[in-house]
């Protein structure tokens, strides 16, 4: 396998990319820190446009998969992450059986309305369409429902983005999975009340659920991480996040890397 030139986002997951870099030094691959000055001054030389892996930053993540040529770089497409291009396919897999796809702005005139089509009364939880995420998502109010408790004119101004509404689930634990080629490569259990993470044997029923998910839905990435979840006593999906803006806990460096590597070699 060629040398891969990984490049690493500075001060951004500092848990997780600690072991990262590790990986990726002991495997004899190339790493780079990332510098938000080559989007004014130019990517140094030193950095190959083939070969070539970013993690770090969601914004980041997203803008080098648009704008750099490198290959096959940050694995963050945006179109084939949004819920509305893959909760349907998912529906018999998903926390969400039922939900409302709108505008933002749609949602806040019309909470009342739309909660009771879906079968909810007071509360409901919404979050946006896109991977890039405007906003986190949240349990929010019917009655009481404006932009600004969606987060208006912090990270986005469009009112009109499109949002998902769904009825509020109780989730359990959650698990993170890194999958590489339709298959498991690395997995974290997550805690979100105490933000702690552990390694997750790949034989333990999580895992298992893991692959079963991503045979049964379209690959939105050849690299993506697929977070599963405790659902009212049943294993479910949660949601899928592009691989290179994702925080990726206490996932099992080693693997990642050398199943990365592999991809990137050959992309």
């Amino acid at each position: 396998m060629p040398n891969v030139t990984w490049v690493l986002e500075p001060d951004i997951f500092p848990e997780t990319h600690e072991p990262l870099r590790t990986a990726i030094r002991n495997r004899g691959h190339c790493l780079v820190d990332w510098s938000d000055a080559w989007w004014s001054d130019g990517v140094p030389s030193r950095v190959p446009s083939a070969c070539v892996v970013f993690h770090g930053s969601l914004g980041n993540a997203a803008r080098i998969a648009s704008e750099l040529p490198w290959s096959p770089g940050s694995f963050c497409l945006v179109e084939p992450f949004r819920c509305s291009a893959w909760y349907e396919s998912a529906r018999h897999l998903l926390v969400h059986e039922t939900w409302h796809l709108c505008a933002a702005n749609e949602l806040v005139s019309n909470a009342t309305e739309i909660a009771s089509h879906l079968g909810a009364t007071d509360r409901l939880f919404v979050r946006p369409d896109s991977p890039l995420k405007p906003f986190s998502g949240r349990v929010v109010a019917v009655g009481t429902l404006t932009m600004a408790k969606l987060d208006i004119g912090f990270y986005y101004d469009d009112e009109s983005i499109p949002v998902i509404a769904a009825p509020i689930q109780t989730i359990g634990n959650e698990w993170r999975f890194v999958i590489v080629n339709r298959s498991v490569v690395a997995g974290s259990a997550y805690d979100p009340t105490t933000r702690s993470a552990l390694p997750v044997p790949l034989d333990s029923a999580a895992a298992e659920f893991a692959p079963t998910v991503a045979s049964e839905i379209p690959a939105p990435d050849v690299v993506y991480v697929l977070d599963v979840c405790d659902c009212n006593g049943q294993l479910r999906l949660l949601e899928l996040n592009p691989f290179g803006g994702a925080d990726l806990y206490a996932c099992d460096a080693n693997a990642i890397v050398d199943a990365v590597s592999a991809v990137a070699a050959t992309a």
